[in-house]
């Protein structure tokens, strides 16, 4: 007696996200969830797709995206869909679109002006009110947000130029606490914007502890990436232990000629602390950062390209030494007339790229920044560029473990359920 169902896809090549070999099957889906792989010569269906040929394999996971009001202001979510991602990490490097009990207007302290340089969207008193309004218009992605140390510091200091008092913590733990019981999955920060540098790492401790109660994990962009790089990474691997909870890597790197090549240095100390806590890590597939514009980071660059400029529009997508020669200033100061503003920042060596994207339990995330008028190409290629350039051109790594990074890995290191594996997931196909 035949089976019917709404959609089978037939002669595919199953990538399952486990990272074992290829297999060939049918797949049969009901309700958008996979209720059989395998035969399926026995089933009928309202849809059928013939895939030999191609590829099937989970929806992509971008583990690390700042996607907060792209969600609500363009929810289309082209950038990701049109690489096959399906579920996006939002709220990372301590910015976050919500909570913001309070208005903000411009200037926006960088580097929430990533999300919004005019304000506008920072209208969520609660992190409860902002996955509302997601719910009243959702995207066509599925989302897991994370909470913004920054935000919160923005919430209840005048002033960041020092760490926060006893009963700042305990008031950014109050909003953090609300936004854990509403939904986030854990804690985020940007340790190196100026916002959250003088931060002391008890202040995080404190924060982590609460998002530690609630399950979470604790995602960082270190207070370094570069000369200091061990010591930051070692103050991750310490809020981890001090608030019991798993501790994400948020887009390793090493930055700045001078340490090319200690990737292998970094992946050592991060292998080996895997042994003793929950740790993990991202990255992206390029060679060049990006984020807001500033003169510290473009000084040890060895290319910057500005991405936006708010008093400098048509600066944007030009080479920052083309404007200095231009204006006839020096880097500093041209940096000043062009800010607020953003920037690529060409500061990694290729070698330590590839050595981190190889790493066993290296996750992929774009980092893409969806509202700079000339974004890095990470923001739609992050992906495509793992299968193709990394793991066909250069075989770092074999297709199946590419999915795997893109997929049951990541979905297996943030504790998302029904996600990541052919068994439980709607699929994809290319």
């Amino acid at each position: 007696m035949s089976k019917h169902a709404q959609l089978v896809i037939r002669n595919a090549e199953v990538a399952d996200g486990t990272g074992r070999p290829r297999f060939q099957a049918d797949v049969v889906v009901n309700h958008d969830r996979i209720e059989f792989i395998g035969n399926a010569s026995d089933w009928t269906a309202e849809h059928t797709i013939d895939a030999e040929g191609l590829v099937v394999a989970p929806g992509f996971i971008d583990t690390h995206t700042h996607d907060d009001r792209m969600m609500l202001s363009n929810g289309a979510m082209l950038p990701k869909l049109s690489q096959g991602v399906t579920t996006v990490i939002a709220g990372n490097c301590g910015i976050s679109l919500a909570p913001t009990p309070y208005p903000m207007t411009p200037p926006i302290t960088p580097p929430m002006n990533l999300l919004d340089n005019q304000g506008i969207w920072f209208k969520h008193p609660t992190f409860a009110s902002y996955i509302e309004a997601l719910a009243e218009t959702p995207p066509t992605t599925n989302s897991a947000l994370l909470v913004g140390h920054t935000t919160l510091r923005i919430a209840v200091m005048s002033e960041f130029d020092r760490p926060a008092t006893d009963v700042e913590i305990a008031a950014m733990k109050e909003l953090l606490a609300e936004a854990m019981q509403a939904g986030a999955i854990g804690l985020s920060t940007g340790l190196a914007y100026d916002p959250a540098f003088l931060s002391s790492t008890e202040e995080i401790i404190e924060l982590a502890k609460v998002a530690g109660q609630y399950g979470g994990v604790y995602c960082t962009h270190l207070r370094d990436e570069g000369d200091d790089v061990v010591e930051a990474l070692e103050e991750a691997f310490l809020i981890g232990r001090e608030a019991s909870l798993p501790v994400v890597i948020s887009h390793h790197k090493v930055a700045g000629k001078q340490n090319f090549g200690r990737s292998a240095e970094t992946l050592a100390l991060i292998e080996k602390q895997m042994g003793l806590q929950p740790i993990c890590l991202d990255c992206y597939p390029y060679s060049a950062s990006s984020t807001v514009l500033g003169a510290k980071a473009a000084a040890s660059a060895l290319k910057v390209t500005v991405t936006w400029s708010v008093p400098h529009p048509e600066m944007a997508g030009r080479d920052l030494a083309e404007i200095v020669n231009e204006w006839g200033t020096t880097q500093v100061e041209a940096i000043a007339r062009l800010l607020p503003a953003g920037a690529i920042y060409h500061r990694m060596d290729e070698a330590d790229v590839s050595r981190i994207l190889a790493f066993e339990d290296t996750m992929i995330g774009s980092d893409g920044l969806p509202h700079d008028e000339v974004p890095h190409p990470r923001l739609w290629g992050s992906f495509p560029r793992v299968l193709g350039h990394y793991s066909r051109d250069l075989g770092l790594f074999s297709f199946e473990k590419a999915i795997h990074k893109m997929t049951g890995l990541s979905a297996e290191k943030f504790g998302l359920k029904d996600r990541g594996w052919c068994a439980r997931v709607l699929l994809q196909i290319w």
